[in-house]
């Protein structure tokens, strides 16, 4: 029965085209691959933001038995990270480049390094600029430690409303930079082509400028919000992060080398060695 040969023929293909062009097959492949990457993008962002909450988190509790971000501040940044961020790099569109990238093997992670090097790179800048705001910030901008005053006059501080603000802008021009995998120099690139990215990232900063300015003791941020130098300062460290994405960039260009001639001179050294044993035992 040549239906029932047809349905198994369906049951047992990966692709199954349903129309009379060959071309479907190139579009399946790259649409494909598109949602691999989209899922690396969204790791990559997810995973970085983790490492730096966590990490501000654990060592704000440790120094002052306190977290600088507030329970809701976290839900805030879980919803920008989880909801937000996963709607905005999953609506990448599909690129010709995705067709010149080499098959990716079943049992290889879904982390590649180059992802590992985004991460860790961008959170360490993260982790260092958020240490220096909890430690040296009011020495450094003139206003009073968060957790003296939270303790002292039970009410918001500007420091940890600083901390908050600066840690949300370096998520949201990371976001930018994660729609890179392969550490691309231009992070903008096709950005255009994406107007849901574009209003999603839009409408995340509108609401953080809300939430910072008239969210007070309901999204545990100082009553005044902050000041227009506090607000240039939070808005220049999330811009940072992008020629810190260029840094990580050249540093993992320059591993590779390196670890690459590295490499081959083992690999040269071990294959005299080997011929050496061999001359010796006939």
């Amino acid at each position: 029965n040549s239906s029932q040969g047809t349905q198994i023929a369906k049951d047992a293909a990966d692709i199954i085209l349903l129309d009379d062009n060959f071309a479907s097959i190139v579009t399946a492949a790259k649409w494909g691959r598109n949602v691999y990457a989209s899922i690396q993008k969204f790791l990559q962002f997810q995973l970085t933001v983790n490492i730096s909450a966590v990490t501000t988190a654990l060592v704000g509790s440790f120094a002052y038995a306190k977290s600088p971000l507030a329970a809701i501040q976290l839900l805030w940044v879980n919803l920008l990270m989880d909801a937000l961020a996963s709607l905005a790099l999953a609506s990448e569109p599909p690129t010709d480049a995705l067709l010149k990238r080499d098959p990716v093997n079943r049992s290889k992670s879904i982390i590649t390094r180059r992802m590992w090097g985004n991460m860790l790179g961008q959170s360490g800048y993260q982790i260092v600029v958020i240490m220096v705001l909890l430690f040296a910030g009011p020495q450094m901008f003139g206003f009073e430690p968060g957790h003296e005053v939270e303790r002292n006059e039970n009410k918001n501080s500007v420091h940890y409303t600083f901390i908050f603000n600066a840690f949300v802008w370096m998520q949201l021009f990371n976001e930018i930079n994660s729609r890179s995998l392969e550490g691309e120099i231009n992070v903008f690139r096709g950005i255009h082509r994406n107007p849901l990215f574009c209003g999603i990232l839009f409408t995340t900063a509108v609401l953080q400028v809300i939430i910072v300015q008239f969210g007070g003791k309901a999204m545990h941020v100082d009553d005044d919000g902050l000041s227009a130098y506090l607000w240039g300062v939070s808005l220049a460290i999330g811009v940072v992060s992008l020629p810190i994405q260029q840094v990580i960039n050249i540093i993992y260009a320059l591993f590779n080398r390196y670890y690459g001639i590295w490499r081959e001179r083992k690999r040269v050294k071990e294959g005299r060695r080997q011929s050496t044993r061999h001359i010796d035992n006939p």
